[in-house]
């Protein structure tokens, strides 16, 4: 399960990149809560606007982002991206100390934030490629997932809980302060033990083969439909728990902390499983967003505080799985050439749908309850298990037969080509294996 960590520059990567992932969910835990009681009076569109703004950068600068990925230096890149969004915590963080802050602030620096964020995200996915070798590459990717994950459930309680006490103003500094970690980190990476990646060659058309590649394959095109229906209206969950823990449950800072912090400990629980596989597999993907579907659809149904966290957990673990796999298998899948462009074509539209999804779903909130917000993630699950079906059926030869099996009675079967027939034989021996071993 954590056979990556073995290396030295994966470690001291791993170990800088939990500490700023922390103080990152610390940050927005903090943030969402000021616009949310401080700024506003329970105004979910205004979270929405806030997310918006911060993860709209994603598509705007799809065409450039990538392709700085891949032509430059990506350490050097991520050092210059990790700088910048530390001095924006900085000086968020002054603002709301010194009592100035107003919401337009907010939204300016949402939005800087996310420029910044639209360079670093495609750098930082490659980058795991050159700290780690081939085989342990699907380890390494479903790592950085688990450790996201980890401080996804650490830094909310621990948000809430200092909002509570201190306010938010200093939970901002606290997360300007932890980029110091991910700087150090990269610093002190042994320079000639990271593997080289190709660089993209100057040349015309380089913006267009990152499109032209995705969409000469089917299973990274039916992924990405995917990854936007669940990325646009599925994981608004600052909006879906901020309100539910607010105007549904009438619970404080620190219990908002908490909700989102119990979601997390399924979120990790999915990604070291992830992690234990040997290589992600897309079956895991279409079961995973079913799940989620129908998770959101009993967490929408909760009736106390407590049950509502009980099935954010089971939503956390099924969204936790779907992201991975989804990662997984385009980085791992994608000639290290072009995987710049194509991860930022993935980022893009997993967080660039964010400024179409948040601002609906938080209008849904107010006009009809957040119970509602969490019914259009429920929607979102359930359509994105319907495409993965479709490609089953048009790409991988899945036929259901209706065959009679006696007494007027008839069976279902099912059949798919020999290539899925192979990734499922190999599930079965390794859960086999799994279950001897146990």
């Amino acid at each position: 399960m954590f056979r990556s960590l073995s290396g030295f520059n994966y470690r001291v990567w791993a170990g800088g990149a939990l500490v700023s992932n922390v103080g990152t969910w610390m940050q927005r835990t903090a943030q969402d809560w000021v616009v949310l009681t401080q700024l506003t009076h329970h105004d979910a569109a205004a979270v929405g606007i806030v997310m918006a703004l911060q993860f709209g950068p994603q598509l705007l600068l799809l065409p450039v982002s990538g392709l700085v990925a891949d032509r430059i230096n990506q350490r050097h890149l991520l050092m210059a991206t990790q700088a910048t969004m530390g001095v924006l915590g900085l000086a968020l963080g002054i603002l709301t100390v010194t009592g100035v802050v107003q919401l337009w602030h907010v939204y300016v620096f949402a939005f800087l934030l996310g420029v910044a964020a639209a360079f670093d995200a495609p750098a930082r996915q490659t980058f795991v490629s050159q700290l780690v070798g081939g085989p342990n590459l699907s380890n390494a990717v479903a790592l950085n997932s688990a450790s996201f994950s980890l401080a996804r459930m650490v830094g909310p309680a621990v948000a809430g809980l200092m909002t509570a006490a201190v306010g938010a103003g200093w939970v901002f500094l606290i997360n300007a302060v932890s980029f110091a970690a991910v700087l150090i980190s990269l610093k002190f990476l042994r320079v000639d033990e990271l593997r080289s990646a190709p660089r993209a060659a100057r040349k015309k058309g380089n913006l267009a083969e990152g499109f032209r590649y995705v969409r000469s394959r089917p299973d990274i095109m039916v992924i990405l439909v995917m990854v936007f229906l669940i990325g646009t209206f599925g994981l608004n969950f600052p909006i879906f728990i901020s309100t539910m823990s607010t105007v549904v449950f009438h619970q404080g800072a620190a219990e908002f902390g908490v909700l989102s912090s119990v979601m997390a400990v399924g979120s990790v629980i999915g990604a070291l499983l992830s992690a234990q596989r040997e290589k992600p597999r897309l079956s895991f993907l279409f079961i995973s967003t079913a799940i989620f579907g129908f998770g959101c659809v009993a967490a929408a149904l909760m009736p106390s505080f407590w049950l509502f966290g009980l099935a954010l957990a089971l939503v956390g673990l099924a969204s936790q799985t779907l992201m991975t796999t989804a990662n997984g298998t385009v980085q791992l899948s994608t000639p290290p050439a072009v995987r710049g462009r194509v991860m930022a074509i993935y980022m893009a539209i997993f967080m660039g749908g964010t400024p179409i999804g948040a601002p609906f779903v938080g209008w849904v909130a107010n006009e009809f309850g957040p119970r509602w917000a969490l019914g259009v993630a429920a929607a979102a699950g359930i359509a994105a298990a319907l495409v993965g079906v479709y490609y089953l059926v048009r790409f991988r030869n899945l036929r259901l037969r209706f065959s009679p099996a006696g007494n007027s009675r008839r069976r279902i079967t099912w059949s798919v080509d020999a290539a899925t027939r192979e990734e499922i034989a190999e599930e079965i021996v390794t859960a086999e294996v799994s279950s001897q071993k146990g």
